[in-house]
């Protein structure tokens, strides 16, 4: 589901002559249906980087990043949003939303794009925010007013509304306690027994050890390494 063969990325420094830094090079690794692979390395190493290119954030330099068959390094603007809404989703660290939507609305927008009915698509935002533990009594109001804690699990509910074929997790337990924790978890898991394809960072060893299949170093595609 998620194929990426000899990828490459460098960053232009602009304000710095044009100089170029390459950050990655002749990456390769292949998720397949119903497999959890966690990235791992230090601090800096490029896993973000990884997963924002995966993601279509970042345009590779060169080499391909298939996901349900489309390249992502290649794909036209059109495209990437088609298999954003379609295929690919992604749970970052940080919740970006429009302001004053109501959080129900911000977890269904995912199934609503997909011309789900509106009431089907609330009921699944509503038991999301329910099994996350969000009170019903902050539905209404806007996650933009929400603790850390509780924007974190908004972002994994509007992550898992759809059930998409691909799914980027970048830190999907990190400053959760023990009970979401275990929620997220076990959405992890149920997404893995329908077949999802995950790539996921998680510094969080006991939930690596829980949900990965196996890891992989992405120190092993920087430059430093290969020098």
């Amino acid at each position: 589901m998620i194929r990426i063969e000899n990828l490459s990325k460098s960053f232009i420094l602009h304000n710095q002559g044009g100089a170029v830094i390459p950050v990655m090079t002749e990456a390769s690794l292949t998720v397949s249906p119903g497999e959890c692979v966690g990235l791992t390395g230090q601090s800096g190493a490029g896993k973000s980087t990884l997963m924002r290119i995966v993601y279509g954030n970042y345009l590779a330099a060169g080499g391909s990043i298939l996901v349900g068959g489309v390249d992502v390094a290649q794909a036209a603007p059109r495209q990437i949003i088609a298999l954003r809404r379609q295929t690919l989703g992604y749970v970052s660290q940080f919740l970006r939303v429009v302001p004053r939507v109501p959080t129900l609305d911000v977890v269904a927008e995912p199934l609503l794009a997909l011309g789900v009915a509106p009431a089907a698509a609330k009921d699944r935002a509503a038991a999301l925010l329910a099994r996350l533990n969000i009170p019903q009594r902050l539905w209404s109001l806007s996650p933009t007013t929400f603790s850390g804690g509780e924007q974190q699990r908004v972002n994994i509910a509007r992550g898992f509304a759809h059930g998409y074929p691909a799914l980027l997790l970048d830190e999907p337990t990190a400053s959760l306690d023990a009970a979401n924790r275990e929620v997220v978890l076990t959405l992890i898991e149920e997404a893995k027994a329908r077949g999802a394809a995950i790539l996921g960072i998680f510094h969080d060893e006991a939930a690596r050890a829980r949900v990965c299949d196996r890891l992989v170093d992405v120190t092993g595609f920087t430059p430093r390494a290969a020098a």
